[in-house]
């Protein structure tokens, strides 16, 4: 990477989606070529940091044995100075699935301590590297309403639970969904570091999750032609609340529209937000990053 390229963050991807360790992803042979090029685009276009959110059990596992197998020594996938983390979620689409599916997991790699995230009030260089930052992600979906609503509710509010106990962020996905969104969160209480993901409200709905005390993640979803309210979110987000992210395979911006999504992306979404805040492209950079730093208390 150029020493002139801006350092970027992206806060949300799904790198599993398409490699897996289950799809071959970390094994010589065509997903790890693919996968190599990805995260050396990525890295070209200085986006050095990731997180690959789970969103089931399955999805979750695979997200941290991605991780890991990134980090083997000796690995071809990685380029050199690009890091990526995990989070363990179930998202409402599968909710059916039950948070129960998530224990495993989950307490396999608390039983790790330092493996997992940041000591207590410190920083991941106080103990060991972590792989999992996040709960998440996690949250309501009345758009497709693929698991009933009530299922969505109880398994949102079991994992704002968990994130409270364990002391991870909480990544949140909600989709016409609002009002059930703020109340659940209300008497769950929001987690000092929560970010609601993949923006699609408007000036509203910003107001309200800010209020709440939670961080903003915007998409590719910013450069859309009609997306005239979530730009609206955009400027009216404070630059010390706000994430980048490319929800990587999904959403890729414009112009690219039509192709897979990836995390070498995320300059093009930054670059939208900070022509419509007015800010230059390298301080949104800077600071963002380091938001989705304390966030996930890296």
């Amino acid at each position: 990477m150029s020493d002139a390229v801006i350092e970027w963050f992206d806060s949300h991807c799904h790198l599993q989606a398409e490699f897996s360790e289950s799809a071959g992803g970390a094994e010589p042979g065509p997903h790890a070529t693919r996968l190599a090029a990805v995260m050396a685009r990525a890295s070209e276009a200085g986006v050095t940091r990731m997180v690959c959110v789970g969103t089931g059990a399955r999805s979750s596992n695979e997200a941290v044995r991605l991780v890991r197998a990134m980090r083997q020594p000796g690995s071809t996938a990685i380029a050199e100075g690009v890091e990526l983390w995990a989070t363990v979620g179930l998202h409402p689409h599968d909710a059916v699935d039950g948070v129960d599916s998530l224990d495993g997991l989950l307490a396999s790699e608390l039983e790790e301590g330092g493996e997992t995230r940041a000591n207590e009030g410190g920083t991941a260089e106080d103990g060991a590297r972590p792989v999992v930052v996040a709960i998440g992600e996690c949250g309501l979906d009345y758009h497709y309403d693929h698991s009933p609503r009530p299922v969505q509710r109880e398994a949102f509010a079991l994992q704002v639970e968990l994130a409270h106990r364990h002391g991870l962020a909480l990544v949140i996905h909600t989709r016409e969904a609002w009002d059930d969104t703020f109340d659940i969160l209300a008497a769950g209480g929001v987690p000092e570091r929560t970010v609601v993901h993949c923006f699609t409200g408007g000036p509203d709905e910003a107001r309200r999750c800010l209020d709440l005390g939670a961080s903003i993640s915007f998409s590719g979803v910013v450069t859309f032609k009609n997306a005239t309210d979530v730009r609206e979110a955009a400027v009216l987000c404070p630059i010390d609340r706000l994430l980048v992210e490319t929800d990587t395979p999904f959403l890729t911006p414009v112009p690219h529209r039509g192709t897979l999504n990836e995390p070498s992306r995320v300059p093009l979404i930054g670059a939208a937000i900070a022509l419509v805040k007015g800010i230059e492209t390298s301080k949104l950079a800077e600071v963002s990053t380091r938001n989705a730093l304390v966030m996930f208390a890296l």
